[in-house]
């Protein structure tokens, strides 16, 4: 019997590389509301935390309905191009399509990003099918607090394991006892996964089938 019945996958920095789509359409909202644009060195390591706190850390607001403006605009670039400005982590596919025939193993997606833009994601790459269910972010809404619902739900259960490339990802797991596992191609350091003592650290997708 596998150790887990549920791998739930971060989107962003663990199934595919959205740099493009975020700096463009971050530099968008920016513009748009009299802000400097900024260089892809600056924004990418903003790249895994919830939108609303990425742009309050950019521009230095306290005003909730000025940082809700903003991530109105962000959106609005990122639904019409910018979330087909992403790439495909090279191994992904091969791994997900491995993982989809063992017996015993689910898989879901559990995204900062707002569920219909990481579902169009998906289906870009091909991959929407090997996931039983998106669970998708929004303004306020924490990880962890999406893993609370997918538990208090029964949607999944708590021998699942949380993947993903920023401690955002791990702490979520943690506030809800449950596993988790860094992935090291992603945007986060060893440092910042270390700090927050994942079950385990990947270097490359295939070693995901290490633990079945």
């Amino acid at each position: 019997m596998p150790t887990f019945d549920w791998l739930l996958f971060d989107l962003d920095g663990t199934l595919s590389d959205p740099a493009d789509g975020f700096v463009n359409s971050m530099n968008h909202a920016l513009i748009a509301h009299n802000y400097q644009p900024r260089a892809a060195a600056e924004l990418t390591p903003h790249i895994g935390p919830p939108l609303e706190v990425t742009i309050a850390n950019l521009t230095g607001s306290e005003d909730s309905g000025h940082i809700h403006a903003l991530v109105d605009k962000y959106r609005e670039r990122y639904g019409e191009t910018g979330y087909a400005e992403n790439r495909l982590y090279p191994g992904i596919a091969d791994t997900l399509e491995h993982l989809s025939g063992i017996d015993g193993i689910r898989m879901g997606v559990c995204t900062s990003k707002r569920a219909d833009f990481a579902t169009r994601i998906l289906k870009q790459f091909d991959l929407h099918h090997y996931f039983e269910f998106v669970s998708g972010g929004d303004v306020g809404v924490a990880k962890w607090q999406q893993l609370q619902d997918l538990l208090e739900r029964n949607t999944i259960s708590s021998r699942a394991l949380m993947i993903g490339d920023r401690h955002f990802d791990l702490s979520a797991a943690a506030k809800n006892n449950l596993a988790s596992a860094g992935v090291l191609w992603g945007y986060g350091s060893r440092e910042e996964l270390d700090e927050h003592q994942p079950a385990y650290l990947f270097t490359h997708p295939a070693e995901i089938l290490n633990i079945i």
